[in-house]
């Protein structure tokens, strides 16, 4: 059992959470990264596949090739929004972070981890990819509570990152997760107070028994 203080701090890490775009250049203790890292594999994975490898990237080459990637692919985007007043709120999204921070984490996914015959994953194979999901939900949180901030860079082509990173063609790289301190801790996720979307409200999501029954 946990403790009420001990529950709060849960909720309030949770609560707390951001995805950060500016970091500053100062180091990351290494045993705060492996505390990170322990996180993710203690995370739940469907049949125990465990379908993540992280690779950790601190030179300034990787990680200008990597920014990129992330910019060709976020001007390749922001022409879905050319004729939307969102266009320029896409543009202005920083990728900047690949560069600043002191680490950035690319999170894999391995579909063949465990063989053909992961219980669970042969009903519903995209369970690994959920997994590798919880994983860094996990280093999310845990960050969080380490007083780091954590960025997620989720537009590149997964083909470009594979040849940087020389990732095997059956491995899919999820995450691009930059780690550093920051100055800038905003109150509410940054597309919220860009005015890029609301929050929804939580019992208009909310069925009873079947979908659509309020």
């Amino acid at each position: 059992m946990f403790s009420k203080e001990e529950k709060a701090a849960i909720y309030k890490v949770i609560e707390t959470r951001r995805d950060i775009r500016t970091f500053n250049t100062d180091p990351v203790p290494m045993e705060a990264v492996a505390r990170i890292l322990e996180a993710a594999h203690h995370a739940p994975s469907v049949g125990f596949m465990q379908p993540w490898n992280f690779i950790l990237i601190e030179s300034d080459e990787v990680k200008n090739q990597l920014a990129w990637a992330a910019d060709k692919e976020r001007r390749a985007l922001a022409i879905h929004y050319e004729e939307d007043e969102r266009a320029s709120k896409f543009l202005s999204l920083k990728i900047e972070g690949l560069k600043e921070a002191p680490l950035t984490i690319c999170v894999t996914c391995d579909p063949t981890r465990g063989g053909s015959h992961v219980l669970g994953r042969n009903s519903i194979p995209e369970t690994d990819m959920m997994s590798t999901a919880c994983a860094i939900q996990n280093m999310w949180l845990a960050s969080c509570g380490e007083g780091l901030a954590m960025g997620w860079v989720s537009f590149y082509k997964k083909s470009d990152v594979r040849d940087i990173l020389a990732i095997p063609p059956h491995i899919d790289p999820v995450a691009l997760l930059s780690i550093g301190y920051t100055e800038v801790y905003p109150k509410a996720p940054i597309l919220e107070t860009a005015n890029w979307e609301k929050r929804h409200s939580l019992q208009k999501l909310i069925f009873n028994e079947k979908w659509g029954n309020k």
